[in-house]
Protein backbone atom coordinates (compact mmCIF):
# COMPACT_ATOMS: atom_id res chain seq x y z
CA UNK A 1 0.00 0.00 0.00
CA UNK A 2 1.16 3.14 -0.59
CA UNK A 3 1.46 6.26 1.68
CA UNK A 4 -0.05 9.51 0.43
CA UNK A 5 2.48 12.33 0.57
CA UNK A 6 1.92 15.67 1.32
CA UNK A 7 1.60 18.43 -0.82
CA UNK A 8 4.62 20.63 -1.95
CA UNK A 9 4.35 23.37 0.36
CA UNK A 10 3.08 26.32 -1.68
CA UNK A 11 5.83 28.57 -3.18
CA UNK A 12 5.50 32.27 -2.35
CA UNK A 13 5.06 34.82 -4.71
CA UNK A 14 8.15 36.37 -5.09
CA UNK A 15 10.08 32.86 -5.54
CA UNK A 16 7.47 31.96 -8.65
CA UNK A 17 10.22 34.46 -10.33
CA UNK A 18 13.05 32.28 -9.09
CA UNK A 19 14.51 28.85 -9.79
CA UNK A 20 12.94 25.92 -7.82
CA UNK A 21 16.81 24.93 -6.57
CA UNK A 22 16.20 28.62 -5.41
CA UNK A 23 14.04 26.92 -2.17
CA UNK A 24 15.96 23.99 -1.73
CA UNK A 25 17.92 23.94 1.67
CA UNK A 26 19.65 20.74 0.44
CA UNK A 27 20.83 21.58 -2.79
CA UNK A 28 24.87 21.66 -2.70
CA UNK A 29 25.76 24.88 -1.79
CA UNK A 30 29.12 25.08 -4.29
CA UNK A 31 26.44 23.99 -7.18
CA UNK A 32 24.01 26.25 -5.51
CA UNK A 33 26.42 29.35 -5.63
CA UNK A 34 27.21 29.14 -9.00
CA UNK A 35 23.88 28.71 -9.97
CA UNK A 36 22.16 31.58 -8.43
CA UNK A 37 25.32 33.49 -9.32
CA UNK A 38 25.08 33.32 -12.83
CA UNK A 39 21.17 33.74 -12.01
CA UNK A 40 22.69 37.40 -10.82
CA UNK A 41 24.95 38.49 -13.13
CA UNK A 42 23.01 37.75 -16.58
CA UNK A 43 19.96 39.65 -16.38
CA UNK A 44 22.22 42.45 -14.64
CA UNK A 45 24.50 42.56 -17.97
CA UNK A 46 20.95 42.27 -19.80
CA UNK A 47 19.34 45.47 -18.07
CA UNK A 48 23.24 47.09 -18.54
CA UNK A 49 22.64 46.57 -21.87
CA UNK A 50 19.44 47.60 -22.53
CA UNK A 51 19.86 50.99 -20.26
CA UNK A 52 22.88 51.64 -22.66
CA UNK A 53 20.92 51.09 -25.54
CA UNK A 54 18.24 53.05 -24.34
CA UNK A 55 20.15 56.02 -22.86
CA UNK A 56 23.54 55.29 -24.46
CA UNK A 57 26.72 55.52 -21.73
CA UNK A 58 25.07 56.49 -18.38
CA UNK A 59 27.37 57.81 -15.98
CA UNK A 60 29.07 54.69 -13.49
CA UNK A 61 29.70 54.79 -10.35
CA UNK A 62 32.96 56.18 -9.47
CA UNK A 63 35.33 54.21 -7.59
CA UNK A 64 39.12 55.32 -7.60
CA UNK A 65 41.73 53.96 -9.29
CA UNK A 66 42.28 50.77 -10.25
CA UNK A 67 44.24 48.36 -7.83
CA UNK A 68 44.74 45.67 -4.97
CA UNK A 69 42.30 48.21 -2.44
CA UNK A 70 39.44 48.78 -4.88
CA UNK A 71 39.53 44.61 -5.57
CA UNK A 72 39.39 43.79 -1.66
CA UNK A 73 36.77 47.18 -1.48
CA UNK A 74 34.46 45.53 -4.53
CA UNK A 75 34.90 41.63 -3.93
CA UNK A 76 35.18 41.34 -0.04
CA UNK A 77 34.30 44.73 1.71
CA UNK A 78 31.61 45.83 -0.12
CA UNK A 79 29.69 42.12 0.05
CA UNK A 80 29.84 42.12 3.84
CA UNK A 81 29.00 45.09 4.63
CA UNK A 82 25.92 45.42 2.31
CA UNK A 83 24.97 42.17 3.82
CA UNK A 84 25.43 43.07 7.63
CA UNK A 85 23.57 45.99 6.67
CA UNK A 86 20.63 43.94 4.47
CA UNK A 87 19.56 41.46 7.26
CA UNK A 88 17.91 43.73 9.84
CA UNK A 89 15.84 45.77 7.81
CA UNK A 90 15.14 42.90 5.56
CA UNK A 91 14.04 40.61 8.73
CA UNK A 92 11.28 44.08 10.14
CA UNK A 93 10.60 44.05 6.10
CA UNK A 94 9.31 40.57 6.35
CA UNK A 95 8.22 40.41 9.84
CA UNK A 96 5.69 43.22 9.05
CA UNK A 97 4.98 42.59 5.26
CA UNK A 98 5.96 39.23 5.00
CA UNK A 99 8.39 37.56 2.39
CA UNK A 100 7.05 38.87 -0.51
CA UNK A 101 7.07 42.61 -0.23
CA UNK A 102 10.01 42.53 2.36
CA UNK A 103 12.20 40.67 -0.94
CA UNK A 104 11.02 43.41 -2.93
CA UNK A 105 10.93 46.23 -0.91
CA UNK A 106 14.54 45.46 0.05
CA UNK A 107 15.59 45.14 -3.55
CA UNK A 108 14.36 48.87 -4.40
CA UNK A 109 15.48 50.13 -1.01
CA UNK A 110 19.40 48.88 -2.58
CA UNK A 111 18.34 50.03 -5.86
CA UNK A 112 17.70 53.63 -4.03
CA UNK A 113 20.64 53.30 -2.16
CA UNK A 114 23.15 52.88 -5.41
CA UNK A 115 21.05 55.24 -7.70
CA UNK A 116 22.08 57.86 -5.37
CA UNK A 117 26.11 56.90 -6.32
CA UNK A 118 24.89 56.87 -10.36
CA UNK A 119 21.24 57.14 -11.09
CA UNK A 120 20.72 54.45 -13.10
CA UNK A 121 23.33 52.14 -11.47
CA UNK A 122 19.55 51.24 -9.42
CA UNK A 123 18.22 50.13 -12.43
CA UNK A 124 20.87 47.81 -12.82
CA UNK A 125 21.40 46.05 -9.42
CA UNK A 126 17.76 45.78 -8.21
CA UNK A 127 17.17 42.08 -9.55
CA UNK A 128 20.63 41.04 -7.61
CA UNK A 129 19.44 42.59 -4.73
CA UNK A 130 16.01 40.88 -4.92
CA UNK A 131 17.75 37.78 -5.25
CA UNK A 132 20.45 37.66 -2.29
CA UNK A 133 17.05 39.08 -0.19
CA UNK A 134 15.09 36.29 -1.02
CA UNK A 135 18.16 33.83 -0.26
CA UNK A 136 18.76 35.52 3.12
CA UNK A 137 14.31 35.43 3.85
CA UNK A 138 14.82 31.57 2.62
CA UNK A 139 17.89 30.50 4.03
CA UNK A 140 17.43 31.73 7.81
CA UNK A 141 14.49 29.00 8.18
CA UNK A 142 17.72 26.37 8.49
CA UNK A 143 20.38 28.84 9.54
CA UNK A 144 20.91 32.81 9.60
CA UNK A 145 24.55 32.66 9.41
CA UNK A 146 24.49 30.52 6.56
CA UNK A 147 22.32 32.12 4.52
CA UNK A 148 24.26 35.43 4.96
CA UNK A 149 27.64 33.17 4.01
CA UNK A 150 25.89 32.19 1.07
CA UNK A 151 24.46 36.04 -0.22
CA UNK A 152 27.67 37.27 0.54
CA UNK A 153 29.87 34.77 -1.47
CA UNK A 154 27.16 35.26 -4.78
CA UNK A 155 27.66 38.89 -3.92
CA UNK A 156 31.34 38.93 -4.17
CA UNK A 157 31.33 36.92 -7.25
CA UNK A 158 28.67 39.38 -8.40
CA UNK A 159 31.32 41.99 -8.03
CA UNK A 160 34.18 40.70 -8.81
CA UNK A 161 33.34 40.46 -12.97
CA UNK A 162 33.38 44.46 -12.89
CA UNK A 163 35.77 44.70 -10.05
CA UNK A 164 38.04 42.52 -12.34
CA UNK A 165 37.22 44.40 -15.52
CA UNK A 166 38.61 47.93 -13.40
CA UNK A 167 41.34 46.24 -11.95
CA UNK A 168 42.39 45.36 -15.56
CA UNK A 169 41.97 48.86 -17.27
CA UNK A 170 38.91 47.49 -19.32
CA UNK A 171 36.94 49.81 -17.83
CA UNK A 172 36.86 52.87 -16.12
CA UNK A 173 34.98 53.60 -12.94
Amino acid sequence: MMEAQAPAPARQPHLRLLPAYIGDLDHPKSHYVLKTWLLTLLPSLALAGIISALVGRAEGPEFGPPGLWLLFALVVFAPVVETLIMVPPLLLLNRLFGPTAAAILSAVGWAIAHSLQATLWGLIIWWPFFVFSSILLIWRRKSLATGMALVMAIHAMQNAVPALLLFSGLAQG
